[in-house]
């Protein structure tokens, strides 16, 4: 009886363990949500301040390049082997060669 009472115990501190890890990737993952929608709800009010009937097919150029930079700045990967999850206080070998290429 004491064997499975200390197997239970073990148990228990395994699954209060794995509840910790949930518990934190939940918060990262709608920290990261909530910044995304920020990010989004910005962008789509700038694409509605913008005049398309003057320029209905043409961007101004570099601000593709110019978005995907401020992208990696705010600590996102740009690159296509992570493209949008947030990078964790380290650069990308795969971003900076991709922004390398676009200049």
């Amino acid at each position: 009886m004491e064997t499975q009472i200390g197997e239970l115990y073990e148990r228990l501190g395994d699954l209060k363990g794995e509840l910790g890890e949930l518990l934190e990737e939940n918060h990262r993952l709608a920290m990261e949500n909530h910044h995304l929608r920020n990010r989004l709800n910005s962008s789509s009010e700038e694409i509605e301040d913008l005049d398309y009937q003057e320029h209905p097919s043409k961007g101004i150029p570099g601000e593709g390049y110019d978005n995907l930079a401020r992208l990696y700045e705010e600590g996102f990967h740009i690159c296509n082997l992570e493209f949008g999850s947030p990078r964790r206080n380290e650069d990308c070998i795969f971003c900076l060669d991709f922004l390398s290429k676009t200049k």
